[in-house]
């Protein structure tokens, strides 16, 4: 054995692996999803033989308890299996998706988002979720990027670390917590052309830099476990990457938790051509550090050879053992937690509920305001109209497991609850479902139309159009969506356009017809009474984009800490296509990094949107001119609410390292606070900038900070003109000062 590896283990892990047999060790690294209805002979035989450590969606509290009893009254060493659920955005109450929770800025309200869930998960018998994903995605195509951060690693690393705290408390062997799962490690968010599964081309300094920092910050949160990716990067699957597992991950971060495979991915190392069949997939992945794997079985049908025949050493099996054994012991399975308690999950509490709506609040975004909002609530009558107005499941959203329709709000009951009978709702949805092309339904929602002083239309797509496996080459409204908007703004009544999606949608045209935007992702169980409530100036929202809006598909990707190029656009005189003479010179029109048809600018930029009050930003300042190494720069900046509503605006601090030995993004974000102001009100918002957090990994692979001129920028958003500029010197300038 080498249980020197690692001098944390829980005392009592060396003591159980040394009674264990190689067929038990092996047993603890194999984990298989629940039966449905009843639990085979065949897989009573294999937990009576040490032969499963853990298994995943026993969604029935009589199934989970007696396979947990026999795994410890049955077997030979009593060992309980640890269960795993995918609880992405909540069990019974469904807070907004994780692309949503991101939209709030507010890392705290993740956090108790994760520990309401890991309550309500853990007293239906689950100890560990698959959660949080914390891919970077540049690419809106991808379906996965509903249940991530973005595309910004700061904003991202926050985020993953406060959902770990959330899910995991701070004691993991508490009742009411869950083993968190860093997934996917790493590179998925980075699929070629936006195609779930498939390869990633990263550099070095790129997966360093963009892709890694949210995995770090989850490893030094203490996250117990690691989920490998599904993709490829650079030829080699992240499932058999030693790399990425045991250089980085083990001996860089000193991760001490087990690692995990995806769904079947050691299985699926073959179809990636990287393996020859099971038993050589079963081999690169142990030695590359996969510690447990999911559903295929290569591990059980292949290690015990491949030991016997001195192609893998026992000590990585101890390993790997070792690394189970000490997150069970960590969460309490030996004793501290009821093993055969498990519960279908409750109605939600009032509390669960009232963070869920706090949560879907903060996360909604107004794009768009011409005034109209917010609504006056002596409206004489409106209209309702849209697929997504009134249907209680497409507003969970994606891996809505455990939620019940039975206790969503719609945004139409949210709307007469909040008005009462002194309003007049008129409804018709139009059509069935987004993706629908039958057009029978237009008529009624027209009608509605025409009679309402203001129409609130609720487009989208469903739930089923994002997610895992689900990637989208054209993000437009599915189905008839623009042809009825179309229609209903030919009615002149003004419109309130919600839309509600799993990712960034092509809506600039949508946009147009409307006399207000707010964009309300997948909101949650309480999504309906949190967008009622702005719609009608209860709260002014308050979200932030946390990834940026592309004008069109052939744009993307478009993320706003691009490389500034030979020839930025900003810089030049352009010409647009349509504006272009006939036979025009090749270089008239200006050369530069933009497209003739759509320019360079997104449709919305990260970090984007309105309030129903006005912010006004002055007064930037720096504490010095000049810094040096290990030192702290402070930057102020006077914030008012100049308007006539109190509300919250995200302030946000950019930084650009104008040169480099390797070229660097024109902006990254840096810093951002959460500020409530009364009309009127003004403060001065400050932020603390450490020098050794302004570095990049060099083409040597080490983390620098090189000195030179760095840009500031403080606003509401990544296009903020607010700025202002610092030098950060070598030590051997200490005297310039």
């Amino acid at each position: 054995m080498t249980m020197g590896r690692n001098k944390n283990f829980h005392p009592r892990v060396e003591d159980l692996l040394s009674r264990m047999t190689l067929r038990e060790k092996i047993g603890q690294m194999v984990q298989v999803a629940g039966p449905k209805g009843g639990i085979p002979d065949a897989l009573r035989r294999q937990l009576r033989e040490g032969r499963i450590g853990s298994m995943l969606n026993v969604t029935e509290p009589a199934i989970s308890c007696e396979l947990q009893r026999i795994a410890v009254e049955e077997s030979r060493l009593g060992i309980p299996l640890i269960i795993g659920r995918d609880v992405i955005h909540g069990c019974r109450t469904i807070f907004p998706i994780p692309l949503a929770l991101a939209a709030t800025w507010d890392p705290q309200a993740a956090e108790t988002c994760a520990r309401v869930a890991a309550r309500e998960a853990s007293a239906a018998g689950f100890h560990w979720t698959f959660a949080p994903m914390m891919d970077i995605t540049r690419d809106p195509r991808w379906g996965r990027i509903a249940e991530g951060f973005g595309e910004d690693p700061y904003l991202a690393s926050l985020f993953a670390a406060a959902m770990v705290r959330g899910f995991q408390g701070s004691d993991l062997s508490s009742p009411d917590t869950l083993a968190a799962c860093a997934k996917h490690f790493a590179g998925y968010g980075a699929a070629e052309g936006g195609r779930d599964y498939d390869a990633a081309v990263l550099s070095e300094n790129l997966l360093r830099d963009v892709y890694l920092p949210p995995f770090k910050a989850a490893v030094d949160a203490n996250v117990a476990t690691v989920m490998t990716a599904f993709n490829e990067i650079n030829g080699v699957p992240a499932t058999g990457s030693i790399h990425l597992l045991r250089k980085i991950l083990r001996e860089e971060w000193g991760f001490s938790g087990f690692v995990v495979s995806d769904w079947k991915s050691i299985e699926e190392m073959v179809n990636h051509g990287f393996c020859e069949d099971g038993r050589d997939a079963a081999r690169k992945a142990v030695q590359a550090g996969v510690d447990m794997e999911m559903q295929s079985s290569t591990y059980s049908d292949h290690l015990e050879d491949l030991v016997a025949t001195e192609e893998i050493r026992e000590g990585l099996i101890d390993d790997a053992a070792a690394h189970i054994l000490d997150i069970k012991f960590r969460l309490g399975l030996f004793g501290e937690r009821p093993l055969y308690r498990a519960a279908v999950p409750g109605q939600p509490e009032r509390e669960a509920l009232l963070q869920a709506k706090n949560a879907a609040l903060r996360s909604i975004v107004l794009l768009k305001n011409n005034g109209i909002l917010p609504l006056s609530p002596e409206t004489r009558r409106i209209a309702v109209v849209g697929p997504l107005a009134d249907d209680p499941y497409e507003v969970l959203g994606t891996w809505n497991r455990d939620g019940r329709t039975e206790d969503t709000i719609t945004p139409l009951a949210a709307i007469r609850s909040l008005l009462g009978e002194k309003t007049e709702i008129l409804h018709a949805g139009g059509m069935k479902y987004s993706r629908s092309r039958d057009t029978t339904g237009f008529a009624q929602a027209v009608q509605c139309a025409r009679e309402a002083d203001v129409v609130i239309f609720f487009a989208g797509e469903e739930a089923i159009l994002s997610g895992e496996g689900h990637s989208r080459a054209y993000l437009n409204l599915p189905g008839a969506q623009e042809t009825l908007l179309d229609e209903v703004a030919a009615t002149g009544t003004p419109i309130v356009l919600v839309v509600l999606a799993g990712r960034p949608l092509i809506i600039g045209k949508a946009a147009e017809k409307a006399a207000a935007v707010l964009y309300g992702w997948h909101p949650g169980t309480m999504g309906g009474p949190a967008l009622a409530d702005l719609i009608f100036g209860v709260e002014s929202p308050s979200g932030k984009l946390p990834i940026t809006f592309p004008k069109a598909e052939g744009q993307i990707p478009v993320y706003y800490a691009h490389k500034n190029t030979g020839r930025p656009p900003e810089k030049l005189s352009l010409t647009m296509i349509d504006d272009s003479p006939v036979r025009a010179y090749q270089s008239s029109l200006g050369d530069a990094a933009r497209y003739l048809d759509i320019g360079y600018q997104p449709q919305y930029p990260f970090g984007y949107g309105l309030s129903y009050t006005k912010f006004e930003y002055s007064d930037l300042r720096l504490s010095a001119g000049t810094v040096l190494p290990g030192d702290t720069i402070q930057a102020s900046v006077r914030l008012a609410n100049s308007g006539t509503m109190e509300a919250e605006e995200v302030v946000q601090l950019y930084v650009r390292d104008v040169t480099g030995s390797l070229t660097r993004p024109v902006k990254e974000l840096k810093g951002f606070q959460r500020i409530r102001l009364k009309p009127g009100e003004e403060r001065i918002v400050r932020f603390y900038i450490e020098t050794g957090k302004l570095g990049f990994h060099n083409s040597a692979m080490q983390y620098v900070v090189e000195p030179g001129r760095f840009t500031l920028w403080i606003g509401g958003d990544s296009q903020s003109s607010l700025m202002a500029e610092f030098h950060l010197l070598p030590t051997r300038d200490m005297n310039k000062r």
